[in-house]
């Protein structure tokens, strides 16, 4: 089979249809092992039994359900074998919640912080919720300090949003500003434009470790504990839907779930029993 030929096909007409490139480079990392994986001499040649048989290797139901995707995907855009798929359902998804920071853990992080560009990306992360690819891909004219708004220009699905610039930011992005004077992109790297995805997790991990957090700390948590924050503060669900650039507000509910002070506040029937604990 000749991989990499149908690799680049497709890559193509990703491209052409205007899917964001992480989206590109996860579904032909994906695609690249399902082939090689294969000992058919053409995609055509694979049947529904040997997809399925691919997709159940998979512990995680998630990776599991982004493989089915970029496999599907395949077929549908290139092959036009939509009907490949017709008896494959997607397996269930998985319900686990993820373990957010608390403000105490936030607020450490942020103490032991002491260069700018570091901080500058914790509260940007923080203070708005951005993923870690809007925040690389941010520039100083997505900033609009007439309109107090930050815009997110092309974020997950090719979508334009609109989050808040809080009045907190404004000094450190002048203070950023003064000390690292970048251009185009705000953050960028010492011998390129931009700042790399790689890098902005290195520093969320290394600011995590010295503030002595034992959870497992990574970019996408920031933005988890972000909007959990919000909705214990008492903000709309509906507003965080759009801060979030989430298209159901479903997707926004994950975060009534994990959090700690709504559930806290839950009345137990327990309260209004007498149990007679002997003294």
């Amino acid at each position: 089979m000749n991989i990499s030929e149908h690799i680049m096909f497709f890559e193509q007409e990703m491209r052409r249809r205007n899917y964001s490139l992480q989206t590109i480079n996860n579904y032909t990392c994906c695609l690249k092992t399902f082939f090689e994986q294969s000992e058919k001499d053409h995609p055509k040649n694979i049947n529904d039994s040997d997809i399925r048989k691919f997709l159940s290797g998979f512990d995680s139901p998630n990776t599991q359900r982004v493989y089915h995707s970029a496999i599907k995907k395949f077929y549908s855009v290139c092959l036009r074998q939509k009907d490949k798929f017709k008896y494959i359902p997607y397996c269930k998804k998985s319900l686990k919640l993820p373990i957010v920071l608390s403000q105490d853990e936030i607020q450490l992080m942020f103490n032991v912080c002491k260069n700018t560009k570091h901080k500058l990306i914790l509260s940007i992360l923080y203070s708005c919720g951005l993923r870690v690819s809007e925040l690389t891909n941010l520039k100083w004219s997505n900033i609009d300090r007439s309109r107090m708004v930050i815009n997110i220009i092309a974020g997950k699905g090719g979508k334009d949003r609109q989050v808040m610039l809080t009045e907190t930011l404004i000094p450190l992005l002048v203070e950023y500003y003064r000390e690292y004077k970048t251009t185009d992109y705000i953050l960028s790297g010492q011998s390129t434009t931009k700042y790399s995805n790689e890098s902005v997790l290195q520093v969320i991990k290394d600011l995590a470790n010295k503030a002595g957090i034992k959870k497992r700390v990574y970019t996408h948590l920031i933005r988890h504990t972000c909007f959990t924050h919000m909705v214990e503060q008492g903000v709309d669900i509906n507003l965080i839907q759009r801060l979030a650039g989430h298209s159901s507000v479903k997707t926004t509910m994950i975060y009534c779930h994990i959090s700690d002070n709504l559930i806290s506040k839950i009345p137990s029937p327990l309260n209004k029993i007498k149990l007679n604990l002997v003294q």
